[in-house]
């Protein structure tokens, strides 16, 4: 029996389905060795072990902090475990220890967010390129969501192709628990998810703005927690005089899942992406998808989507235009959808993750 702990200090957060849903099948595949889960206090409620073998540990430590580099590198030292999965890049840099690291996408080192102050903003960027590069490197193998962040991490790191292992994310569609959300349009487009500067909110409101002359009662409803970035872009709309846009702030999961089901169309602008999961999610909705041509989303939604120039106001708003105007197309991309959602599965995820965790127990170190 070996000993593995995960670093799951992301459950409650964006990114945080992956790990619920690693950890949700890892119970059930795995019933022989022993897990440590590691989360920060606040989520203890959050998530709870169903299997006997798998535990939870505190580790209240802040992103890219001293207390992660000393006070979580000395608790996996107490631990002592036979492999850590960290989840995410942030991890103490100098543990030693066999260890195995997620990167969803290259986001944190290639962009920069207005919302953020300039210079501290950039100083976290180089500290975060320094992070990333040595823990690609020091890292036993690694795990990406799709070919395009692999290609990227390659890349910028400069490790073997053979060090990483593509798992596909997936989207579980819980249809029996949708919950009405009141909005006060007939017809909606619809994006769920951050606002940071790369998801490229702000062009997304100039074409749903030039829709609004071929359908003046069209709705854009943005789901998520209305922080700074929102606030940006609702001052940027407001001070243009735009209309029928609604900021929902955080909604819960049945009522976003009821946004998807009843939306005329999902629109994902964004400018960069390790995976795009919120396009799935719509998939398995039954709506249609219209999304950014840009990085991996081609790769994850296949002909199941209309795609656009994210940089191209006019291109984004036909695209948009044909799939509400044209019921074939959107049967069409509805039917593909639901085809391309089944060749994801969180199972798989987590018996390829399992099996990278076992070759990397039975085989020595190779950095």
């Amino acid at each position: 029996m070996s000993h593995i702990a995960i670093d799951a200090r992301i459950i409650n957060s964006s990114t945080g389905t992956y790990v619920e849903r690693l950890l949700h099948y890892l119970q059930e595949i795995d019933k022989v060795n022993k897990y440590t889960v590691l989360i920060r206090s606040k989520d203890v409620n959050f998530w709870k072990p169903s299997a006997d073998n798998f535990s939870v540990q505190i580790a209240d430590f802040d992103d890219y902090s001293l207390s992660e580099q000393i006070g979580f590198k000395q608790l996996l030292d107490s631990l002592s475990p036979d492999l850590v999965h960290f989840c995410m890049p942030q991890q103490p840099v100098f543990y030693n220890g066999p260890h195995i690291t997620t990167f969803h996408d290259l986001t944190l080192i290639k962009t920069y967010n207005s919302d953020k102050n300039w210079l501290i903003f950039h100083t976290k960027q180089l500290i975060g390129k320094f992070v990333f590069k040595r823990v690609a490197r020091t890292s036993r193998q690694l795990i990406v969501p799709s070919k395009y962040t692999k290609d990227e991490l390659i890349k910028f790191s400069g490790v073997s192709s053979k060090k990483i292992t593509v798992t596909y994310e997936a989207a579980d569609i819980f249809i029996d628990k949708l919950k009405p959300y009141k909005h006060p349009f007939k017809e909606y487009i619809l994006y769920v998810g951050k606002q940071s500067d790369y998801k490229n909110i702000k062009r997304l409101g100039d074409a749903h703005q030039k829709l609004l002359e071929k359908h003046p009662e069209l709705g854009l409803v943005l789901v998520g927690k209305i922080d700074k970035s929102a606030n940006i872009n609702k001052q940027y709309f407001e001070e243009k005089g735009y209309r029928n846009i609604l900021f929902t702030d955080f909604l819960s999961n049945p009522e976003r899942d009821w946004l998807y089901t009843n939306t005329s169309a999902y629109i994902f602008p964004s400018l960069m992406e390790g995976f795009g999961l919120p396009g799935l999610e719509t998939m398995g909705y039954g709506a249609p998808v219209v999304s950014s041509s840009a990085t991996c989303l081609p790769e994850i939604y296949g002909d199941a989507a209309c795609y656009f120039n994210p940089l191209d106001i006019d291109d984004m708003a036909n695209t948009i235009d044909s799939v509400l105007t044209d019921k074939k197309l959107q049967a069409d991309l509805i039917k593909k959808g639901y085809k391309q959602l089944a060749k994801y599965s969180w199972l798989d995820t987590a018996k390829q993750t399992h099996l990278v965790y076992l070759n990397v127990m039975n085989q020595p170190e190779q950095l």
